[in-house]
């Protein structure tokens, strides 16, 4: 058995993802990025170097997700660490998101999660160790206009963060979740540029009164990931600038 940690992150190719997996990778654990797109994923491994591989997995294709499970620890031996990070939201109007809209968020968000969640379970109970991170995000700690489905996906993440949790701890897995506030990128400088109202809405309510950089994910993700997190399960952590307890 090897000593190096295995650790799975879903959508690693980009944003909140890569920046997980560059704190993972950058401190010695072999780190699978996950997702659909190749040449994304070719480009982040690159830049994260020997530490990391990429393979290509689509988790909305649910049915697809054993055998990629099965690919990882035929080629690694365990997985110690899954990070369940892909996820996708739209902005619509309340009265038309369609039912496929609506589906197609749950099965992506929430869906897959579970499955992969379930396959590698299976998994680490053989072991009884084991750690995994959801992503949760502030609509699930407060109410936000026209994400209608992505605000009940992240609301089941938090409620399956604590169910897994307080199930699978007693056999040595941990289950955590990070709610991420407004974290710096490109798309978020740009949208809340283009719209001063709301930009200063943000961070009028945000305490530290900037917004986040992706590797303040990244640390969190480590700390949970990490012994020094050994005694932690259950929680959604907020990384928000206290966004979500602002006034």
């Amino acid at each position: 058995m090897q000593t190096k940690k295995i650790a799975i992150v879903t959508g690693g190719g980009s944003g909140l993802g890569f920046a997980i997996a560059q704190q993972f990778t950058q401190n010695g654990i072999t780190t699978i990025i996950a997702g659909r797109d190749v040449n994304k994923l070719q480009t982040a491994k690159e830049q994260l170097g020997e530490n990391c591989v990429a393979m290509p997995c689509d988790v909305t294709d649910l049915k697809s997700i054993p055998a990629f499970v099965q690919q990882v620890l035929q080629q690694y031996g365990q997985i110690d660490i899954l990070v369940n990070n892909a996820g996708i939201n739209m902005k619509k109007e309340f009265t038309e998101v369609t039912d496929e809209d609506f589906q197609s968020i749950l099965n992506t968000n929430v869906t897959a999660v579970f499955v992969l969640s379930r396959e590698v379970v299976k998994h680490m109970l053989t072991r009884n160790t084991g750690c995994i991170i959801n992503i949760s995000s502030m609509a699930a700690q407060y109410g936000l206009p026209k994400v209608i489905a992505y605000s009940a996906s992240k609301t089941a993440i938090d409620g399956m963060t604590r169910a897994m949790a307080v199930e699978l701890s007693p056999k040595g897995i941990r289950v955590n979740a990070i709610a991420p506030g407004f974290i710096y990128s490109a798309m978020t400088a740009k949208a809340l540029d283009s719209d001063p109202e709301r930009k200063a809405k943000v961070f009028g309510r945000t305490p530290m009164g900037h917004m986040g950089q992706p590797e303040d994910i990244g640390s969190a993700a480590l700390y949970l990931a990490s012994d020094a997190a050994k005694y932690v399960t259950g929680v959604v952590l907020p990384i928000d600038g206290g966004n979500s307890i602002g006034f």
